[in-house]
């Protein structure tokens, strides 16, 4: 496994990661015993950062965690989880509420402090609540000792500009991207200067596509445009017809950047994770990687907007 430093946090993350979403149920249902050895499976392999909110499963996915790292060393992971989006339409970035919920989410993963605490979905808050009231509390929250670092998490990219900008630098630590370094998107790139010169780690999520990417097909709620998902399930079917997997070129292709210091894959099975760090290992189709990118070109960087519209 590839470690990469997480900007000036002093952390060496794993380039590949877990993400705990599918603990709670996020895309089917997940027998809880096989989720927990899914973590296991995860950390027996090397990759060492975890990350969850109280939004996966309404608290489920946190609850898991919390049984499957029950007993292990805590210096055997980095542990990351979000505050302010609590369910669909639940969103509170009140300076109460956050602070509330960090303390609810140590007593459910069963830890004395998190490494990374984020601000969960930004773009449906009020940017001017968040910079002068979430973070501050978070800030407050890390003073106390029961958090490491400071991040923000959203699918539009300019807020992340937007939000460093209005804080020194070293305030905020982390951000969360998501769907926007994948195969069929690379738009992450255009903020990566910025943050690499305010020393902040940069975490991808979503490498394909919360479903986007693979044969399976999206979900019903996928808010990903047509056109989109019909070119993502051409280069899912041109990979099977040259009796490869998109799956794998997709993973491979998101870890390809080193200036992304990890990528965050959900998933509650061991035999899939143990694949994943598999792939990671293995050099890319290059062949296959230039098909497939031919493909998606029509759609490239092609996304779409959700929050609040001030924040798109």
């Amino acid at each position: 496994m590839e470690y990469r430093a997480l900007g000036k946090t002093g952390m060496q993350v794993s380039a590949l990661s877990f993400g705990a979403s599918s603990l709670g149920g996020v895309f089917h249902d997940v027998d809880e015993r096989t989720g927990i050895r899914a973590v296991r499976t995860a950390l027996d392999l090397g990759i060492n950062l975890i990350d969850v909110s109280p939004y996966y499963g309404l608290t489920k996915a946190e609850t898991v965690l919390g049984r499957a790292l029950a007993g292990l060393p805590r210096e055997r992971y980095f542990l990351a989880t979000k505050c302010g989006r609590y369910g669909a339409e639940d969103f509170d970035f009140s300076a109460e509420r956050v602070t509330k919920s960090v303390d609810e989410s140590l007593s459910r993963l069963g830890v004395e402090y998190l490494d990374i605490i984020q601000v969960h979905d930004m773009e449906f808050g009020d940017i001017r609540q968040i910079v002068g009231e979430t973070i501050p509390a978070l800030l407050r929250i890390k003073d106390r000792g029961k958090a490491r670092f400071v991040g923000i998490t959203c699918l539009p990219l300019a807020m992340f500009v937007r939000a460093v900008e209005q804080f020194p630098a070293g305030t905020i630590d982390t951000i969360l991207s998501y769907c926007h370094y994948e195969l069929n998107d690379t738009s992450l790139l255009d903020v990566l200067p910025p943050m690499e010169q305010r020393g902040i780690g940069v975490i991808n999520a979503s490498p394909l596509g919360m479903g986007l990417l693979s044969l399976r097909g999206t979900p019903p709620w996928h808010p990903a445009p047509d056109e989109v998902k019909e070119r993502c399930r051409r280069a899912a079917e041109h990979c099977r017809e040259k009796h490869s997997n998109i799956i794998k070129l997709a993973v491979q292709y998101s870890l390809s950047e080193p200036r992304v210091a990890t990528t965050l894959v959900g998933t509650a099975s061991p035999e899939n994770i143990a694949s994943n760090v598999a792939w990671a290992a293995e050099p890319i189709d290059r062949q296959l990687l230039d098909e497939v990118l031919e493909i998606l070109k029509p759609v490239h960087n092609v996304t779409w907007h959700q929050g609040r519209s001030e924040n798109n």
